[in-house]
This record gives C-alpha cells, sequence and structure tokens, in this order.
C-alpha cells in the first residue's frame, strides 16, 4: 500500500459531447517520461472506477519506478472519491467520446509512448475504440470479449501495433484456451496465459505481477520492477 513519490495533478478531460470526466495524471518527479499509460478501469455497474486497485497501485509506483506516467480517469456517470463524470453509463457505447477524450489530453500534453491500458469492461473500449487512436499499442488486463467482435479484432489487427492480453487461468469469463479461438482475428496478439490468477487479480503477488508485464512492454529498460525502496521514496 505504499505511495511512492510522484507529481499528482488533479485533471477534467472534456469530450465530443460536452462531458466533463475527472481524473488524475501522476508523473515522474525527476527524468524524462518514459511510458505513458491511458487506464480505461472496469465496469462501473459493478463497482469498476478510477481507482480499481491494480490502476491506483500503478499511478501510486510506476511514476517513481519506471518513470512512466499514469493517467487515470471515470468514465461517464461513474463515480470516486476524486469525484463524478458527467454523463450516464453507456454500455460502451458513449463511452468512445471518453477514450478519445483522454487519448487528445495525452497528446495535447506531449505525454510520449501512449499505451491503452484496459481492464475488464476496459479491455472492451479499447479493442472498440482505440485502434485508430494515436496510441503506441494494448494492453488487455482480464478481456471478457462480451461487447468487442471481430470487427473490432481485424481493425487492430490492421494497424500492426502490439497487443498484448493478460489471461486469468481461472478468470470468471475468458479463460486461456477459449480466448487463443476468439483473439485468432488479432494476428499479433500476444497472449500470456497466467497461472492461479483470477478476474480481479487479488493480492499483491498479481498486482506485481500485472505491473512488471505491463513495464516490460512499453519501457522494457525498466524491467522488471524492485521489489523494495528506500523509505525516502515514499510520499
Amino acid at each position: 500500500m505504499t505511495v511512492l513519490r510522484a507529481d499528482r495533478e488533479n485533471i477534467e478531460l472534456r469530450t465530443e459531447d460536452g462531458l466533463t470526466l475527472v481524473g488524475e495524471l501522476a508523473l515522474p518527479l525527476d527524468g524524462p517520461v518514459t511510458a505513458t499509460l491511458i487506464t480505461l478501469h472496469p465496469l462501473p455497474t459493478h463497482g469498476g472506477f478510477m481507482d480499481s486497485h491494480v490502476f491506483r497501485k500503478a499511478a501510486w509506483r510506476l511514476p517513481a519506478l519506471a518513470g512512466v506516467a499514469v493517467l487515470r480517469f471515470n468514465t461517464r456517470g461513474t463515480s470516486s472519491p476524486r469525484g463524478t463524470s458527467d454523463g450516464a453509463f453507456d454500455e460502451g457505447v458513449g463511452e468512445a467520446a471518453d477514450v478519445r477524450a483522454a487519448v487528445d489530453f495525452a497528446v495535447a500534453r506531449g505525454l510520449p509512448n501512449r499505451w491503452l491500458v484496459g481492464w475488464s469492461f476496459g479491455t472492451e473500449l479499447a479493442l472498440m475504440h482505440g485502434s485508430d487512436l494515436d496510441v503506441a499499442g494494448a494492453i488487455l488486463l482480464s478481456p471478457p470479449l462480451h461487447r468487442a467482435r471481430e470487427e473490432h479484432l481485424r481493425a487492430w489487427a490492421a494497424t500492426g501495433r502490439p497487443v498484448t492480453a493478460l489471461v486469468p487461468e481461472f478468470d470468471d469469463f475468458l479463460r486461456p484456451d477459449e480466448a487463443r479461438e476468439r483473439f485468432a482475428p488479432l494476428t499479433q496478439l500476444e497472449l500470456v496465459d497466467v497461472p492461479e490468477a483470477k478476474h480481479l487479480w487479488v493480492g499483491e503477488r498479481f498486482v506485481a505481477l500485472v505491473l512488471d508485464q505491463i513495464v516490460s512492454r512499453v519501457a522494457p529498460d525498466r524491467a522488471p520492477l524492485p521489489h523494495a525502496v528506500p523509505p525516502d521514496m515514499g510520499e
């Protein structure tokens, strides 16, 4: 639960349909930004929000440990301690504008090496709405493939940009063997089968694994992450 030092800024995103979304940008205090994670949280109707634990810990750790900027925000109608974003949950349809607003914000800020990182419902947003955006690639945590269709996978395949899916052995919705079949149209997909893991990545063991996997793709020179840090790195 340690929070490492970073430059943390409360931000607001403006969507093309006039909504204000609340969020946070965490930047390294020193040195260049090696990569930027634009995080897309799990299903808000089932407790997902910008503070969902893997993304919260990414923002707490990765700016200091890997020079990685972490942008978190609540999609439309979603609440967290940071506040409530305008609008209402739209089953992943209206949220297309939310994803575009987040990427546009990162581009406007000059944040480099931008990656979409979706978790559960957030993977659907990345797959459905991210292939034509100005990002380097995508990382998918526990993709359910409930809303994303073959056409979205083929659109990503056409870009040639890297996509990695971390699929838990005991996922509630999509397990590795089925995932390999259903992701076949996304020809460049790297599928990582994570033994013993479940959909929610509960426990420090799995959080550390996920963060290591992310950093090894977006900032490989900074992987693996250390498991201990000096006390003066904490806030």
